[in-house]
């Protein structure tokens, strides 16, 4: 039940974390422990593989498990949390069971009956089982478990992100899986030339009971609206739709239909642009790497860890697509060994002296937050009062900062 699982242990308590860790690690999981909410927040929030659980306590050098979990709910949904707390927190401990937490054990306890509650709150093994193919971050494996239920579903489907994001393979993977499978499926880009009416009744007399993709929906004219609208009503086959973030700016100038956005809304993906997914970004680099690289003559030995740093670092306003672009040209013209950040971005070069002021304030930020963690030895309350603002707000520029 637990053999394979990740689970991280916040617990500062040596003795507590070293017996946790040194059982958790003999029943075959995978454990990652920290001792401070500093370093367990960016770790939860943007792992490297999927959390199956959090094993936290209540009280905590830099502040509390409830101020963890509440800062995490403000970017997402939680892995499952099981809280440890002495008889004055069970107060506070149904106070986050409440609040979505999964379950909490007071001390002190038995270790057995502590496996227990941590198989009973842990995620389904459905995730161990299915490999990543958004990313491996948290909101990444949040889609492709609503891609699998998708595809077990036969609704109409509306699939939403910014460009380059991979939302027609999305779709097609969803068909794929689907009962639809073996019926056609017929795709309308109406990002690249307007999509009337006529196209539309011709795509469905095409599709049958297949799947119709209809990549940018809300670039449709608005009589092919009308006429998918009333389609959708007794139709066959089953509508994907891909569209922007934007969509309700549409809406609300009149220019796309309410109803049929609503339609589609009541079942909905949203993919999350790269810049908020840093390690899904070099996952993916990584995984078109050898690709790439087996078109060369010489082929290179990897990326270097610089270059993974400047992945990390960018915001890929072009997200997989500006990604694979400049993979595949910093592949063609490396000439070391390795995949360099200047072979990933040229234009770069000789910039170095003139910087975004954006950039110089984090970095700014960033040096006197770390100056102040280094003196209070990572107390993140009197790192807050050093730095005169708010524990909360530190959180923040941590978590922005990649601290």
């Amino acid at each position: 039940m637990i053999s394979g699982r990740c689970i991280v242990l916040v617990e500062d308590d040596e003795i507590m974390g070293a017996s946790l860790m040194q059982r958790l690690t003999l029943e075959g999981a995978e454990v990652q422990w920290h001792r401070q909410i500093a370093r367990a927040l960016p770790a939860i929030r943007t792992p490297r593989k999927t959390i199956d659980a959090v094993i936290c306590d209540i009280r905590l050098p830099d502040g509390t498990g409830e101020e963890l979990y509440d800062t995490l709910t403000r970017y997402g949904t939680p892995p499952p949390f099981l809280f440890i707390t002495g008889q004055g927190g069970i107060d506070q401990a149904v106070r986050l069971i409440r609040s979505g937490a999964a379950d909490y054990i007071t001390k002190p306890f038995d270790i057995s009956r502590f496996l227990e509650r941590l198989a009973i709150v842990m995620r389904p093994g459905g995730d161990l089982e299915m490999p990543p193919e958004t990313g491996v971050s948290a909101a990444a494996r949040r889609v492709d478990r609503q891609t699998a239920e998708a595809a077990r579903r036969d609704a109409h489907l509306l699939i939403r992100g910014g460009h380059g994001l991979g939302k027609a393979r999305l779709a097609r993977r969803v068909h794929d899986r689907s009962d639809r499978r073996a019926a056609p499926f017929v795709l309308l880009d109406a990002l690249r030339q307007p999509v009337d009416a006529s196209a539309v009744d011709i795509a469905a007399r095409e599709v049958g009971e297949g799947t119709l993709l209809i990549i940018g929906i809300g670039q449709l004219l608005p009589l092919a609206q009308d006429s998918l609208m009333q389609m959708l009503r007794g139709g066959p086959f089953r509508l994907i739709a891909t569209a922007g973030m934007g969509i309700e700016d549409k809406i609300a100038a009149g220019g796309f239909r309410a109803d049929l956005f609503h339609l589609l809304q009541s079942h909905e993906i949203v993919i999350p642009p790269l810049a908020d997914r840093p390690e899904d970004a070099v996952w993916l680099a990584v995984r078109l790497f050898p690709g790439l690289n087996a078109r060369r003559a010489a082929p290179l030995t990897g990326l270097a860890a610089s270059t993974e740093d400047a992945i990390r670092a960018h915001n890929w306003p072009g997200n997989g697509r500006e990604l694979r672009a400049r993979l595949m040209r910093a592949v063609e013209q490396a000439e070391g060994a390795k995949v360099l950040p200047s072979d990933l971005f040229p234009e770069r070069a000789g910039q170095e002296a003139i910087r975004p002021l954006a950039a110089v304030r984090d970095a700014a930020e960033r040096a006197q937050i770390v100056a102040a963690l280094e003196r209070t030895q990572g107390q993140v309350t009197e790192a807050a009062k050093l730095l005169q603002v708010s524990r909360t707000t530190l959180w923040e520029k941590m978590q922005k900062l990649g601290l």
